[in-house]
């Protein structure tokens, strides 16, 4: 059962069945699989680093340690800015309703995209008042976070053919130049070049 997110606009909520869309099921997928001259499966191992123990499956891990190599509990890890300073965790979005604000089409066309959901109603559920808007050509926006954590993606929502769809992403910081950009030389310092820099045998 898909989770449900409660969507906000103009003052009326609704909630939301979240479908994640993903590559699987836009172009179906290949699974490979390996055997052996005798037909035996073969399975993924890991070589160790004295270059002939294998691991199997389940053999390894991962472990957090501080800078004197001692194992740390990462529930005792708090998250702080480039100053040192607490950040506050945000909240999960399922956890209140998310208001939607408009968004234009260059916000969206900036993100770098993460997940793409379809937006269904639950059972008995209704959201033709936001589907209508978006038939108008709208985007929506609001700040998403599936779990909580430490800040928000974006999200975008838009719709196409009476269906609905919410982008999130992250929104990227593009520096535009053009091709035709001038390059300003520093003249004011003059050189001088005697007959010692010249070597005459480069040319």
């Amino acid at each position: 059962m898909p989770r449900e997110l409660i969507l906000s606009l103009d003052g009326r909520e609704f909630p939301v069945a979240m479908i994640k869309i993903d590559r699987d099921k836009l172009y179906g997928s290949i699974e490979i699989e390996a055997f052996d001259e005798k037909g035996r499966e073969a399975s993924l191992r890991v070589l160790a680093s004295d270059g002939k123990t294998l691991i199997d499956k389940g053999g390894t891990a991962l472990t957090t340690v501080d800078d004197k190599g001692n194992s740390v509990d990462r529930t005792s890890l708090r998250p702080v800015d480039e100053d040192g300073e607490p950040i506050d965790p945000v909240p999960s979005s399922f956890n209140a309703p998310n208001v939607l604000d408009r968004a234009t089409s260059d916000d969206y066309l900036a993100q770098m995209v993460k997940s793409v959901y379809l937006l269904q109603p639950p059972e008995n559920g209704d959201i033709a008042y936001l589907l209508d808007h978006l038939d108008g050509e709208q985007i929506f926006t609001f700040p998403f976070s599936y779990r909580g954590g430490i800040d928000y993606d974006k999200a975008f929502v838009l719709g196409a053919e009476k269906e609905a769809f919410m982008v999130v992403g992250k929104q990227a910081e593009f520096k535009f130049l053009s091709l035709n950009q001038a390059v300003t030389l520093d003249t004011t310092e003059e050189q001088e070049v005697s007959d010692d820099d010249l070597d005459f045998d480069l040319i």
